[in-house]
């Protein structure tokens, strides 16, 4: 099965990639993130929607951390392979989930992975460490690797006014919404809500998208 993609016309603007200062606090602390996020409470609402909308098959899991969903994944029929930008924490994923496939890959071009691979893609929680100038190339590409009828989770922590950081320097991006929404205007939008979530107390976006259709468009 043919994952990796020739790398042609790359977004190479350094604005476009993974927050610097983010990814040197993934990889300076992997080990302190991980065991916090191995022990958070099962997110049993997420892996139910999960079970609601995912067909078994193929499925990756993007900015994977230390491998808790990809491993929920592998364990549940999905046949799964985990993608993260910090080389830290996919070396405390394959050390917690020996035997589960975890690879570097990098929001927004994805460098490595090909275009409509995947049954399922699943993006906890990631995009809001992108700029937002990063947000509609970042899930367009998200679009782009699944396959016809394939299925995208997608989740953000919306943050008001203004970017912040957390006490960890982790960049916690304020974008408009519009920016991903219009990145699925092509798509058919099965499910959106908002949650408080209960580890962290903040507002989350959660999307569940299914791809019907070809390049994406939006209509004001």
């Amino acid at each position: 099965m043919l994952l990796v993609r020739e790398i042609g016309n790359v977004l190479d603007a350094e604005s476009l990639q993974m927050d610097r200062q983010t990814l040197g606090a993934y990889d300076h602390d992997a080990a302190a993130f991980a065991k916090e996020w191995e022990a958070q409470p099962v997110p049993v609402d997420v892996y139910d929607l999960i079970g609601r909308y995912f067909d078994p098959g193929l499925t990756a899991d993007i900015g994977c951390g230390s491998g808790r969903d990809t491993n929920w994944f592998s364990k549940n029929g999905y046949t799964a392979i985990g993608f993260d930008a910090s080389e830290g924490l996919l070396a405390e994923a394959r050390r917690l989930h020996p035997g589960i496939e975890f690879r570097y890959a990098a929001l927004p071009e994805l460098n490595g992975i090909a275009d409509g691979v995947f049954n399922n893609v699943f993006c906890e929680t990631v995009i809001m460490h992108l700029s937002a100038d990063a947000i509609e190339p970042s899930v367009k590409r998200l679009v782009e690797i699944l396959r016809l009828n394939g299925t995208l989770y997608l989740s953000w922590r919306e943050t008001e006014k203004e970017d912040k950081r957390d006490d960890r320097g982790r960049l916690y991006s304020a974008f408009d919404p519009t920016l991903a929404f219009r990145s699925l205007a092509s798509q058919k939008i099965l499910f959106n809500d908002h949650l408080v979530s209960p580890s962290s107390g903040k507002t989350i976006q959660r999307m569940i998208v299914r791809k019907v259709g070809g390049p994406t468009r939006y209509v004001a």
